[in-house]
């Protein structure tokens, strides 16, 4: 546990400064809990984890021009969703399909198909099962906006590619 609160003070404080150290001694953090926060020991402990060590990843992939970190993101975010699922914890889930979306996102816009782009949508979808105006209006304001953008991003990418070839 000391671990894990270690690896969301550092995210905290890695998300306010330019630099990444902070953000990977909060993903070390993060494995370091995950020693001992299990799937089969804590399962509802051990996705937790995984959602945090998520946020940490997506926000070092942001900063970094490659594609890994956010990879590892979405890894995470999967995780979490094995055990914080929708019909045991609602609102959590919807909340890490939300999470995935946006990571989706970041490695969609890195990539030149619609592949992680749809399955964005996908995501925020999900999320918005649950995220309600009159529930959740919190959170209600910005899954439709990111679902909104990631439909736009397809739908340019879409526009902007050289039309089929007909065949004979």
């Amino acid at each position: 546990m000391t671990q894990n609160n270690l690896g969301t003070a550092l995210t905290r404080l890695g998300e306010r400064e330019s630099g990444t150290a902070r953000l990977e001694e909060a993903v070390q953090a993060y494995r370091a809990a995950l020693q001992e926060y299990t799937q089969q020991r804590v399962p509802l402990d051990w996705a937790m984890t995984q959602n945090n060590l998520g946020n940490a990843l997506q926000c070092l992939g942001k900063r970094e021009s490659g594609r890994a970190r956010l990879e590892e993101a979405v890894q995470a975010y999967r995780a979490a969703l094995q055990e914080r699922t929708q019909q045991r914890l609602p609102l959590d889930w919807a909340m890490m399909q939300n999470n995935l979306g946006n990571a989706l996102m970041c490695l969609g816009e890195r990539e030149s198909g619609t592949a992680r782009l749809e399955d964005a949508v996908q995501a925020y979808r999900e999320a918005l099962k649950e995220f309600t105006a009159k529930a959740t209006p919190w959170y209600f304001e910005g899954t439709p906006k990111n679902l909104q953008r990631v439909l736009d991003l397809i739908e340019q990418r879409r526009s902007d590619l050289p039309p089929a070839t007909p065949r004979p």
